[in-house]
């Protein structure tokens, strides 16, 4: 399914060339709109480091 909708947005982009300068205006303010809030940033951080942090077992001294 990724696949066809991945070659459904190349054909679109092959069909109309302006589509490409619309698209990168769109991941432009999306990335902007993300990046000006620093809470969504950490709540980014902090779900891409629980993975890497060690587990605490029992009561630790």
């Amino acid at each position: 399914m990724k696949a066809i909708l991945f070659g459904v947005f190349l054909g679109v982009l092959l069909v109309w060339p302006a589509a490409l300068s619309l698209t990168a205006a769109i991941v432009t303010a999306v990335a902007a709109a993300i990046l000006s809030k620093p809470l969504m940033i950490a709540f980014g951080l902090g779900l891409w480091a629980r993975p890497h942090l060690p587990l605490l077992r029992g009561w630790t001294r």
